[in-house]
């Protein structure tokens, strides 16, 4: 039975650790609220490029002059994941989600005879996987975010990508981060970032509309592809910065709470402890007093 000193000082602790989790969960509060703005702001405007640049790759699907990152290699056979997560912990579920999801990718395609190959944006997730996946682990870039995400980030991204696409490492590349949904609610997504994938008109049965571009689609599509693929990690970072402050103040919260049940529990303990060597003192000072 633990001793009175050795439960105040749990409890010390515990009051200690419930006002760090609450501080914690006020920061993340904070945070959330620019960061949610930041990735809602931000969808209007992927959505529409992404729009833009599929209006155009219909125009020239199919052709030979069509820009590499649209048409692929023809080959499906490498596949790279571009695993984002976050730099800290003390966030929930947030990262374990997101490489729970990368394992089973990972599996599903080697099963299938492919080459998987992973670079990873955020610490956690490099550190939750380099040692089961080390062999095929070809990139990292940690430090993201210090402050907030930038589009400078997204770029270096973006140029490694290409980069490694240029050198033939891979045949597909994926993105899989978390979604905002909201502060108790992140949504594990995995987009194809290369080769674009082009959908079918929304409508098949409006009359298409017609444009002239000057200069020409595939001229325009080399330009815009690589600005679209930045844009798409920008996106991405935005979502998974506002997920990463949600689940925080969410797993804070729940901390915080549970360091409050803790302390009932423990004061309650140490009441009836302190009672019970009170009792037994009373009961020796009788005792002795009879005895004279």
């Amino acid at each position: 039975m633990a001793s009175l000193k050795d439960l105040k000082v749990r409890i010390g602790s515990v009051k200690s650790t419930q006002k760090i989790t609450k501080a914690m969960k006020m920061v993340a509060a904070s945070k959330l609220r620019r960061a949610r703005e930041a990735a809602e702001a931000s969808r209007p405007y992927a959505e529409r490029m992404e729009g833009m640049v599929q209006a155009l790759a219909r125009g020239v699907s199919g052709t030979d002059s069509a820009p590499l990152l649209m048409s692929g290699t023809g080959k499906s056979n490498k596949h790279l994941i571009v695993v984002a997560t976050a730099d800290r912990g003390l966030c929930g579920g947030f990262n374990s989600t997101i490489t729970r999801s990368v394992k089973l990718k990972v599996r599903e395609l080697q099963a299938q005879g492919k080459e998987v190959r992973l670079f990873f944006v955020g610490r956690k997730g490099y550190e939750a996987l380099q040692l089961e996946y080390k062999s095929i682990t070809i990139g990292k870039i940690t430090e993201i975010a210090k402050k907030t995400v930038g589009y400078d980030v997204a770029e270096r991204v973006g140029q490694q990508v290409l980069s490694l696409y240029e050198t033939d490492s891979y045949d597909v590349a994926w993105i899989v981060y978390n979604k905002f949904a909201s502060a108790i609610s992140q949504i594990v997504t995995w987009q194809q970032l290369i080769p674009l994938t082009i959908e079918s008109e929304i409508d098949p049965n409006a009359a298409p509309s017609l444009y002239e571009y000057e200069p020409d689609e595939e001229a325009i599509l080399a330009d815009l592809l690589p600005r679209n693929l930045n844009m798409q990690i920008f996106k991405a970072l935005l979502e998974n910065a506002a997920s990463e402050q949600g689940a925080r103040m969410s797993a804070m919260d729940n901390a915080t709470r549970n360091a409050g049940e803790m302390i009932k529990k423990l004061t309650l303990q140490y009441n009836r402890t302190r009672q019970a060597a009170i009792t037994k003192e009373l009961i020796e000072i009788i005792s002795g007093a009879e005895a004279v």
